[in-house]
């Protein structure tokens, strides 16, 4: 969430005999650092490790650079083999919480690097790039000093990059720029399912559940749908959707609606209905992961529940989804089904595909066993 939108928290501390403070921002909600201590290019990676641990920020006034390896230096301490779990994971329900348990910690640690950012974004360190247009973009406009984590900074740029570049999608022989803090649609496999399944017949009227970068908006508008309405309740995602909608000339195609999941305003039966919610079900941690982490599976049973009585009598309910909960034990292909037949829907079809993703082929990882099997699919969906 952007910081703008909440009340912004304030950090205090002593620098150089005088008391400073500045607004403490963390896209991922982290809780303010307690404690503040000043650190530059002459501390030691075991030393920063053990203050970090601790719950002591190092807020950085040394060489940009320098604090980059820094903080490679702190994941290196983090990751090294003795700080292993001492027991392995009997299930992989257990491998699964134990991974995200960990994931968790070594986020809260490495956000312990800081940097000050003044007013316009500047940050005043040696060798620093210019985080101005990546700022703006993820944050808006600068009003005040901010303290930020180094990681928060360097995942800003990244997504700059990401945002100014595209992403190649060969479904609509185009790109699609996505935005910080809205998931880029970098695994092919679901939006090819969306581009060679049959459609329906009619199909003149689409929605677009949870459209996010706009991508499957896209994908159908391009595969002659005359009218897409794609919905979110995200501010972000819906900026994100609207400028590669314009970006693709589809304006005329695709109306942008904020919803929670289906439109308020009457729009008529649709042909096709297409959601490709959160995988997992599980709590997100930060408003960041809420594109992979569907708490109850919240998201996708409203879904399922909202399709009968906004369906044409000849329409589909596309829903995309990866067996990837299913192999971690975080939901059963049985219970899918009994939500499925509850809402008064039959599967007409269901076409798969392998997961594609380097994350397969990685046997370090601790789910690899789930990631190898894992299977995504498109339900085709119709009214009993």
């Amino acid at each position: 969430m952007n910081s703008t939108q909440t009340a912004t928290p304030t950090l205090t501390w002593q620098e150089a005999g005088k008391t400073k403070t500045s607004a403490w921002q963390s896209e991922n909600n982290a809780p303010t650092p307690k404690r503040i201590q000043i650190a530059d290019d002459t501390i030691k990676a075991d030393d920063a490790y053990k203050l970090c641990c601790e719950g002591t920020a190092l807020l950085w006034r040394g060489d940009f650079q320098n604090a980059k390896h820094l903080l490679q230096a702190l994941s290196r301490r983090i990751d090294r083999p003795g700080k292993k779990p001492k027991k392995a994971a009997s299930t992989m329900l257990e491998a699964f919480h134990l991974h995200r348990q960990a994931q968790s910690q070594k986020a809260r640690i490495l956000g312990m690097l800081v940097v000050e950012l003044s007013v316009g974004y500047n940050i005043n360190l040696r060798r620093a790039p210019d985080v101005k247009a990546a700022c703006e973009h993820a944050y808006g406009k600068s009003t005040e000093n901010i303290i930020v984590s180094l990681r928060e900074i360097l995942g800003l740029i990244g997504a700059y990059e990401w945002h100014k570049n595209g992403v190649d999608i060969p479904a609509i022989n185009n790109k699609i720029y996505p935005s910080y803090g809205v998931f880029s649609p970098i695994r092919g496999e679901y939006l090819d399912l969306v581009d060679t399944a049959p459609l329906p017949v009619p199909c003149n009227l689409a929605f677009d559940i949870g459209t996010g970068t706009g991508v499957l908006a896209a994908v159908l508008a391009n595969r002659g749908i005359t009218k897409v309405v794609a919905t979110d309740n995200s501010h972000r995602a819906l900026d994100c959707a609207l400028f590669n909608i314009n970006q693709l000339g589809l304006k005329n195609n695709v109306a942008l609606v904020e919803a929670d999941l289906y439109p308020k305003i009457d729009y008529g039966n649709a042909d096709l209905i297409v959601c490709n919610p959160p995988w997992l079900p599980a709590h997100p941690s930060s408003a960041l992961e809420s594109a992979v982490y569907d708490e109850k599976s919240k998201m996708l049973k409203g879904f399922l529940n909202g399709l009968n009585a906004r369906l044409s009598k000849t329409g589909e309910g596309w829903l995309i989804l990866s067996d990837f909960a299913e192999h971690l034990g975080l939901r059963t292909r049985e219970e899918l089904l009994s939500w499925i037949e509850n809402a008064g829907l039959t599967v007409i079809d269901r076409i798969d595909t392998k997961a594609k993703h380097s994350k397969t082929l990685d046997a370090s990882d601790p789910l690899h066993a789930a990631r190898k099997a894992e299977v995504t699919s498109l339900w085709r969906l119709g009214r009993i």
